[in-house]
């Protein structure tokens, strides 16, 4: 099975982080995640990661330091989820992949049903 790359942001605003909810026809929909996509051949993270935000939110960020990397297994594909701080700028909230959004406290982050791979990422920014 391919691992898939997939960069996200964890996009601060306000001391609240953007989460977003998957539709329900996509794969994982109804899971709530840190929103990106895939990286693209001949792209970096942070490009795929601003292009991601752009297309998917019209959203703009300004990428900052990597923060974490967890490998998951799902049933049908691996992923390989790239973490990275954002700092949010703007957005319109046009939403492609996803049907809500929420800006949350840290601390309760694992009160969402987070998608299993976002849950690492959760769990340590929770102790941060």
């Amino acid at each position: 099975m391919a691992l898939i790359k997939v960069v996200c942001g964890i996009i601060y605003k306000d001391d609240k982080i953007f989460i977003c909810r998957r539709k329900i026809e996509k794969s994982l929909g109804g899971y709530w995640e840190f929103p990106g996509g895939k990286v693209e051949p001949n792209e970096s993270q942070e490009d795929s990661l601003e292009r991601e935000l752009r297309e998917e939110l019209d959203m703009e960020v300004k990428v900052g330091e990597f923060f974490k990397s967890v490998v998951h297994d799902y049933n049908d594909f691996s992923i390989e989820l790239i973490s990275y701080f954002c700092e949010f700028k703007s957005c319109n909230y046009n939403l492609i992949d996803h049907d809500r959004f929420e800006w949350v406290q840290t601390k309760d982050l694992l009160a969402w049903k987070l998608a299993p791979a976002d849950i690492p990422i959760a769990e340590e920014l929770i102790v941060l």
